[in-house]
């Protein structure tokens, strides 16, 4: 097991506990899937580290930690339902558990939200996962470019016609948002250059300046 497996490990039993050592074991493993290149346990590290800054905005930062370990832990390129997937794997492993049933409901709920980080107004929970799922848009111009050519890395097998068009919708979904980052804090650090990152990346793909 790598460091990062471990430190990751270490997070999810101060979570659930060290009888649940084994089981976050096979969840944490499958960021480490040979097929991935972006939804990685590098993601998921920075994913835990951005909900830390912003916990303090979270209603149930325990069910937000949670939905971070599961939120990818089912992804395959070629499929729509990778979240559904994931909340399923979610439901099923914190029900194995014994979780609160309200607790699985949240976390279930959460994960599937991050198919298009587009919280309710007043959803704590959601703001702040999103947000973290979301911190990589804000990195420097070379870490922006690392993870655009990450994904591009994971649809390997995809015609470049065919990722730039689907790629520049998905990009197109999120800047036509009226706020990226839904806590206070996140928008703050993160809103401007995320929506210069965003705005780079939809220029080259699409060859239309910004």
């Amino acid at each position: 097991m790598s460091a990062l497996s471990e430190s990751l490990l270490e997070r999810w039993i101060a979570l659930a506990g060290a009888g649940s050592a084994e089981i976050g074991a096979g969840v944490i493993g499958r960021y480490a899937e040979p097929h991935r290149r972006y939804h990685t346990e590098a993601h998921l590290a920075v994913m835990l580290a951005a909900i830390d800054e912003l916990s303090a905005a979270a209603a149930d930062v325990g069910a937000v930690r949670y939905a971070a370990f599961f939120h990818d832990a089912i992804y395959a390129v070629a499929r729509a339902d990778n979240e559904e997937r994931s909340a399923e794997l979610g439901r099923d492993v914190l029900e194995s558990l014994g979780a609160a049933p309200e607790l699985v409901t949240e976390v279930t709920r959460l994960v599937v939200l991050t198919r298009g980080h587009d919280p309710e107004a007043g959803d704590a929970n959601g703001a702040v996962l999103c947000d973290a799922d979301l911190v990589v848009l804000a990195g420097t111009s070379r870490e922006y470019a690392d993870y655009a050519a990450a994904v591009r890395a994971e649809y390997a097998a995809v015609p470049d016609d065919l990722f730039r068009t689907g790629r520049a919708s998905v990009l197109r979904k999120l800047a036509t948002q009226p706020r990226l980052f839904r806590t206070e804090l996140a928008h703050h650090r993160y809103e401007e250059r995320a929506r210069a990152n965003l705005a780079a990346e939809l220029a080259d793909l699409t060859g239309v300046a910004p």
